[in-house]
């Protein structure tokens, strides 16, 4: 009997988690405004804290080291949105467009295999693969990136009182801890460890789009800073974020110079990352940081689903923070491992 209310208690305790973990999920969903510049701050904070505190190290007073890295962050984001503000409005206005160039151009390519002696239902196959709604979807995704922009005033406040409250935030941990020391570590090394994975995917993120700008921009493919500020964003996420940037650019190289060109632009982002994904960024990214495949595909659902486009690229750094945190603690080290690569 014992055993049978053991169980009962346990199945009781794992419903009341669900449904909690369900309520917490809807109450984000439904918060996604103020959440999203909320997590966007976080990720600008925990970039910009490295300069930060290398200035405060190097002797510069606290004041001024937090004045240079606003000034930093102001100046990068208006270069952004400088760089891409114009070609965002013309990408959305051009949108219908495009998308019916498209269904058109793949029409055309389906009637041609009707041709050749391949039998198929046209209305089904167009229905099934239609890159005017693959155009359509890569719309919105842009979309919802450039609406951040006009949060730009939010986040930035928001940045400054999280960079203001992280140069007090060991004390606070001393004064509250039973054992100051122990517990000032622990923060430290995990706190080390997100940092060291944000600045190493930051840099070859930037590479990334550096690289994947110039090649377009050989192509004469239009909006090349556009198409490179996206893969910057969506090589957070591996494998899956690389794909995802590359649609909207191969599709209106498609409808604009032609196939060929969309074939090297295809190339060009399987060279640029291959190079940085497998070969730069392993080697300077260590063996501990790493999520399986499964979980990077589960979380860019989840947070895409959650908070939209720009939970899409937060969704990998939000699920390698938790790894790095269970991993902190040997209590949850064991499911910070079932997250891992390996």
């Amino acid at each position: 009997m014992s055993t049978v209310k053991l169980q009962a208690t346990q199945a009781v305790h794992f419903l009341l988690a669900l449904a909690a973990f369900v309520v917490i999920v809807a109450g984000m969903r439904a918060a996604d405004a103020l959440l999203v510049p909320f997590l966007l701050s976080l990720f600008i904070a925990v970039v910009a804290a490295p300069p930060l505190f290398f200035l405060k190290e190097r002797g510069v007073p606290a004041g001024l080291a937090m004045l240079a890295v606003i000034a930093m962050i102001i100046v990068f984001g208006m270069l952004i949105g400088w760089m891409i503000g114009g070609s965002l409005n013309d990408f959305t206005k051009n949108l219908p467009q495009y998308q019916e160039r498209l269904s058109v151009q793949s029409g055309r390519v389906v009637a041609w295999l009707q041709t050749q002696g391949l039998e198929f239902d046209q209305e089904a196959l167009t229905s099934f693969i239609n890159p005017g709604k693959a155009m359509g979807m890569a719309g919105q995704v842009i979309t919802g990136l450039g609406n951040v922009l006009t949060q730009a005033l939010l986040i930035l406040i928001t940045v400054i009182f999280m960079l203001v409250e992280a140069t007090a935030f060991q004390g606070k941990i001393q004064a509250i801890s039973d054992d100051p020391d122990v517990s000032l570590a622990r923060v430290k090394a995990i706190t080390q460890s997100i940092k060291r994975y944000m600045m190493i995917k930051t840099s070859t993120s930037l590479l990334t789009g550096v690289l994947i700008t110039l090649w377009l921009w050989i192509l004469g493919v239009d909006y090349p800073v556009l198409w490179g500020v996206l893969a910057f964003l969506f090589n957070y996420v591996p494998n899956i974020g690389s794909i995802i940037a590359a649609v909207p650019a191969v599709l209106l190289a498609v409808v604009q110079p032609g196939v060929s060109t969309a074939l090297w632009v295809a190339v060009g982002y399987l060279v640029v990352n291959n190079l940085v994904g497998n070969m730069i960024e392993p080697r300077y990214m260590g063996k501990g940081l790493g999520l399986s495949p499964l979980v990077v595909f589960i979380s860019l659902v989840f947070w895409g689903w959650v908070l939209g486009p720009v939970g899409m690229f937060l969704s990998v750094p939000l699920t390698m923070t938790l790894k790095i945190f269970l991993d902190g603690y040997e209590s949850s080290s064991s499911i910070g491992h079932l997250l891992g690569a390996k």
